[in-house]
């Protein structure tokens, strides 16, 4: 509930003076003397020193030099921060499909606030009217954004989702000329986008190292939020956290999320404007807000702008991004999965599958279950990461990667990279984490799960390769057991078929039952489990619990 602030003009003020008379006659009636009183000094300096402490001049020198500091920042960048209007054409019905709405599905209520505008033509979008309503033209207008300037030729950078879709495109300076630009080339899966004004002599910003950016260090965001009337507007920060990733609809095997964030305001509008160190340098593009209300609740989140610059110069040389990949699909390791290969630390990336038979990584050796741990001699934590040290390589070119296995054994295999092409530098799977229990098959009570043979009918019907016609189907799993959010059932996100234990093939509930009984309570297993809708094989490493 909004609460009202009154002014005082009500009965309050004029009680208080009655009193305060009171109170005055009384003193004076005692204190007769007090009215032949020696007056008292009015000096405002001997005031001050009487009621307030002086400040220390070395604190104050602290502050004025921080001031200083941010003042120097903003003077220097904003002469190459830009106001950039975006003009969409209204699109027919059968277009929309490939616009700003690309991914399917109605994602809107995952997706930051600052990006709604620009997918509201998705198939069952809020808004977006029945089916009859569907055939006609919709969308078209003006949207705004900010972008920074990288040469002094005229080449900007900003995000993707500023100019996607735009018929014209216009960049207003800090000392207000106003240009059309060209779009020089877009990267979806990064939300990059580079365009072109035709000038010369400008003020580039000056592009730092966001790899070097520590959580904790003080940030500028600047960039015009809300439109025209908050153009260049500078706020300030701190690193709040970095590799954040967020649940953008249209996301596809290539899409890299390594978000920087950041408490320093950014409001709808600041998309595409820089986030600056206390050095004056770029480390991100602002790009999206995390908040129930539209607006800046603290949480921001940049492109780190080393992913950034890698897209930049792709698309400057050649118009669009060549990626390389390895050709896996990936996730983070788990606790468990870190422990299975002796890792001290939760760390690296899980090999899960490979994308098909042309993958340069198993043909070079990797396994499903491996986990990722260096590449070329640097360290691999989570899967963007990974993405970044893979995708802005060349194919062809040929990368040392660090892989842990069972028991802390660790190898190194060189890998020629292939073009990613459809195939991802490493495909990120995620999970959900339903699970039910009590269900039809064969219990494994050190799994917590139920299993059956995969017959005939079933495998034709669900399409199965022939590595999951043989296994065993998961019918159900107990709720709190060693495989709640490992395995599926086919209500819940499934089926799951596990295909092998610790790399020996099962065919059979009793044949999982022998591999199970090599392990003990508390043992971590290594499971190929095969899911039917994701059409995917993936490793879970289970810790198991009772009796086999």
């Amino acid at each position: 509930m909004k609460r009202i602030w009154r002014n005082g003009r009500g009965r309050a003020p004029a009680i208080a003076t009655i009193t305060a008379v009171a109170l005055g006659a009384a003193v004076l009636a005692e204190h007769p003397n007090l009215l032949h009183a020696t007056t008292v000094p009015t000096d405002t300096t001997v005031a001050r020193t009487t009621y307030a402490p002086s400040a220390s001049s070395a604190s104050v020198i602290k502050l004025e030099d921080l001031s200083d500091a941010f003042a120097s920042i903003a003077a220097r960048i904003k002469p190459s921060v830009v106001y950039i209007t975006a003009r969409e054409e209204a699109q027919p019905a059968a277009n929309r499909s490939r616009g700003r709405g690309q991914g399917g599905g109605n994602g809107l209520d995952q997706l930051p606030p600052e990006l709604r505008q620009f997918f509201r033509d998705m198939p069952g979008a809020p808004g977006g009217g029945d089916d009859q309503q569907q055939d006609a033209p919709r969308g078209g207008g003006i949207a705004s954004g900010s972008g920074f300037i990288v040469s002094p030729d005229g080449y900007i950078l900003t995000n993707n989702h500023v100019v996607d879709g735009a018929s014209e495109v216009r960049v207003r300076l800090l000392d207000r000329r106003e240009f059309k630009a060209k779009v020089i080339g877009r990267d979806p899966n990064t939300d990059v986008a580079v365009i072109k004004i035709d000038a010369n002599g400008l003020t580039a910003a000056p592009l730092g190292n966001s790899d070097a950016a520590r959580v904790g260090e003080w940030v500028l965001a600047v960039g015009n939020p809300l439109g025209e009337n908050l153009t260049f507007t500078v706020t300030n920060g701190i690193i709040s956290a970095k590799g954040r990733a967020l649940g953008l609809p249209g996301q596809s095997a290539q899409t890299i999320q390594d978000f920087t964030q950041t408490d320093a305001a950014i409001n709808p509008g600041n998309s595409g404007g820089p986030l600056v160190n206390v050095r004056g340098e770029v480390i991100g593009i602002n790009s999206a807000i995390e908040s129930p209300t539209g607006y800046n609740t603290g949480y921001g989140f940049a492109v780190p702008i080393n992913l950034a610059r890698s897209v930049m110069t792709d698309i400057i040389k050649t118009g669009h991004v060549e990626r390389a990949a390895l050709g896996v699909e990936v996730r983070d390791a788990s606790a468990d999965d870190a422990a299975y290969v002796g890792l001290k630390d939760i760390r690296g990336v899980l090999v899960e599958d490979f994308g098909d038979a042309t993958s340069p990584a198993a043909k070079a050796g990797m396994q499903p279950g491996d986990v990722i741990i260096a590449v070329d001699g640097k360290q691999v934590d989570y899967v963007a990461q990974l993405q970044e040290m893979i995708a802005f390589r060349h194919p062809g070119d040929v990368v040392n990667v660090e892989v842990a296995r069972k028991g802390g054994q660790r190898v190194t295999l060189r890998i020629p990279l292939q073009s990613a092409g459809g195939a991802a530098a490493a495909d990120s799977h995620a999970k959900d984490n339903g699970n039910t229990g009590g269900a039809n098959g064969a219990a494994m009570h050190a799994l917590g799960a139920s299993v059956t043979n995969v017959d005939a009918a079933t495998a034709r019907q669900l399409h199965l390769p022939s590595d999951a016609a043989h296994g065993v189907l998961v019918t159900g799993v107990q709720d709190g057991s060693a495989a709640a959010s490992h395995l599926f059932t086919p209500d819940e996100g499934g089926p799951d078929i596990i295909v092998s234990v610790e790399g020996t093939a099962v065919h059979s509930p009793e044949e999982l039952r022998a591999a199970l009984s090599h392990d003990k309570t508390g043992d971590i297993v290594s499971l190929r489990v095969y899911n039917a809708q994701a059409k995917s094989h993936r490793i879970e490493r289970v810790r198991l619990g009772g009796d086999q």
